[in-house]
């Protein structure tokens, strides 16, 4: 298989934490997130010519979350980050360091513009982890880009 590269960009608040919880709360909502299908039926039920039944969707994030590692995959999407930290690891966004945005934008203030033209940001992620800039637009705050892989 492979990990697939999922991004979305919101609008800026201060607090990145609120932005990271509405956007997951978005997505899971509008229910853009892999969910494991039951829709194919096992060994048997071709056998037998039965079909397996559309599995309940999942009631919160926390079981969507549960429910996609159960296959060791996660959900593909901006609810596999569960916390924002200094440090990359699994399931964690990460701030791109100040001395990555000069080197990759010129500016630690880059444009949205900047951030979606940049392969090299994106190279800079490892499988299950993800990682945030905040953009700029004339000097000011605009935007907050969120971005990772999936786990596999």
């Amino acid at each position: 298989m492979g990990a697939e590269f999922w991004s979305y960009f919101v609008p800026y608040q201060e607090d990145i934490w609120v932005a990271l919880e509405a956007l997951r709360e978005q997505e899971f909502r509008a229910g853009r997130f892999w969910q494991p299908s039951q829709a194919e039926p096992g060994f048997f039920g071709r056998i037998l010519g039965r079909s397996s039944s559309k599995p309940r969707p999942p009631r919160s994030i926390r079981e969507a979350i549960k429910i996609a590692d159960d296959s060791a995959i996660g959900t593909r999407s901006i609810l596999d980050m569960e916390r924002i930290s200094d440090t990359p690891a699994s399931g964690t966004l990460t701030r791109v360091p100040r001395d990555d945005l000069h080197r990759l934008f010129g500016t630690e203030q880059p444009t949205r513009e900047m951030v979606e033209e940049s392969e090299e940001l994106i190279d800079m992620i490892d499988r299950g982890q993800g990682i945030y800039v905040v953009t700029y637009q004339q000097g000011k705050p605009d935007g907050i880009y969120f971005a990772g892989y999936s786990y596999d």
